[in-house]
């Protein structure tokens, strides 16, 4: 019997429309908006000045604290402006502002042929100066994650090859077209963690992954690549190390609590890319997908790429669009502003046709029926979430486990009231200190 978590649901993957579509590489753009904030921690700050030319992956942002890393610039060319910029979240950032010269000029990438070599605090630096965050979404600083504390051993490492949101296939992609880069990344996670064992996740609706994978391992007695359930949202970390070795993350834990560390098979690529070539973190795959883009791809995006130069490479819209939503449909967020650049984390852009969606304002009140409390994978209630932060009530949210919600949309999806849980939920989280 396969291992599985409570609750989940299964929204509609809408794969289709992009899986098919190899990876392939996005035009540069005239210019990028490279925000400091692309990760989980402290904000970088900018180490250029207006007027200063720079190369492709000079350091522009420096980290401010030990949760933060380095930012590089994804074209050579001249700085134009440094201020503030709006995010994918609503929020401003300080940002670079960076004219394309086209002439892709690197700085000095010292490539490590010998890399299998390497000490261990070698590696961790190299991942560390390369800017490497989680690509999964979270964008986690990922020196920080192959830095656990020494009473927390790990003894297991999990790469995330899910993908469980819909439409999003990047990952898929990856799997299929760099089966090799993202097991010699899985082993240089290994070496830093000193483990044994590594498992590669993936659901069982992508089988040509599974098997690809497999055949990648083949020689490498300690990666298992294990098949799991398809069932949203198998991807996220606690659910995922629950699904693959039956341990349960404490509440408000880490999967450093049971020895495990987690990383993104897009991740893994990116750490054996600056180990191996010694390149940082200046672009990543993105999908492109929706019922109102003319053309869904996989493209790899410089990062502080307008999402008006991507969807225009896509063939634009095809029909009236109601939101374009960066991430997935179900964790993502919806843009207010195309010219919002894309960031690390940034997994996908989403275009929704206007036809068949409900608004916002025609929620009704919750009736108590006891399917959101059925769907949420932490066991929580977010039906007294939503409705105490509805009303105001933020500090009585807090004792129905408020910080324990990862937001994962799974309430808001089966809700016959069409609720906006997760944004009740998040109202709550900005207005409460943990």
């Amino acid at each position: 019997m396969q291992l599985t978590f409570k609750g989940g649901v299964h929204p509609p993957d809408s794969k289709e429309l992009s899986m098919d579509r190899a990876i392939r590489r996005a035009k540069a753009p005239k210019r990028v908006v490279i925000l400091m904030s692309q990760h989980i921690g402290a904000p970088c700050k900018p180490v250029v000045e207006i007027g200063q030319q720079v190369k492709m992956g000079e350091v522009i942002g420096a980290p401010q604290g030990f949760v933060s890393a380095p930012i590089h610039s994804s074209v050579s060319g001249k700085i134009i402006a440094i201020g503030s910029f709006l995010s994918a979240t609503g929020r401003y950032s300080p940002a670079v502002v960076i004219e394309n010269d086209f002439q892709d000029e690197w700085v000095y990438l010292n490539e490590r042929p010998d890399y299998q070599s390497l000490l261990i605090d070698q590696l961790k630096h190299m991942v560390k100066e390369a800017g490497i965050v989680g690509m999964g979404g979270a964008a986690f600083p990922t020196h920080v994650k192959l830095s656990p504390p020494k009473e927390k051993p790990i003894d297991t490492v999990i790469i995330n090859g899910i993908e469980c949101e819909p439409y999003l296939t990047a990952d898929y992609r990856l799997m299929l077209q760099n089966p090799r880069e993202i097991i010699e990344g899985s082993k240089i996670i290994m070496k830093i963690l000193d483990v044994k064992k590594a498992i590669i996740g993936i659901e069982n609706n992508k089988p040509e992954a599974i098997k690809v994978m497999k055949e990648a391992a083949a020689s490498e007695s300690e990666i298992t690549v294990l098949g799991l359930e398809v069932k949203y949202p198998q991807g996220a970390e606690k659910m995922l190390i629950k699904s693959a070795l039956d341990r349960k993350v404490p509440p408000r834990g880490l999967p450093m609590d049971v020895g495990v560390v987690v990383q993104n098979v897009g991740t893994s690529v990116a750490i054996y890319e600056a180990v191996r070539y010694g390149k940082p973190l200046i672009e990543r795959v993105v999908t492109v997908s929706g019922g109102a883009i003319n053309y869904p791809a996989n493209l790899i995006v410089r990062i502080g790429t307008p999402i008006a130069d991507i969807i225009e490479e896509c063939g634009n819209f095809k029909t009236i669009v109601s939101k374009v939503i960066v991430g997935g449909p179900m964790m993502g967020f919806s843009v207010c502003d195309l010219d919002i650049p894309v960031t690390k984390g940034i997994s996908g852009i989403i275009a929704m046709p206007a036809t068949g969606l409900v608004h916002v304002d025609d929620f009704k009140n919750c009736i108590r029926c006891g399917r959101c409390l059925d769907a949420c994978p932490m066991g929580l209630m977010p039906s007294m979430l939503s409705v105490t932060s509805e009303r105001g009530f933020y500090e009585m949210a807090k004792e129905y486990n408020l910080f324990d919600c990862f937001e994962c949309g799974s309430c808001t999806f089966v809700c016959p009231s069409r609720r906006p849980i997760v944004q009740f939920i998040r109202l709550a989280k900005s207005l409460v200190k943990p």
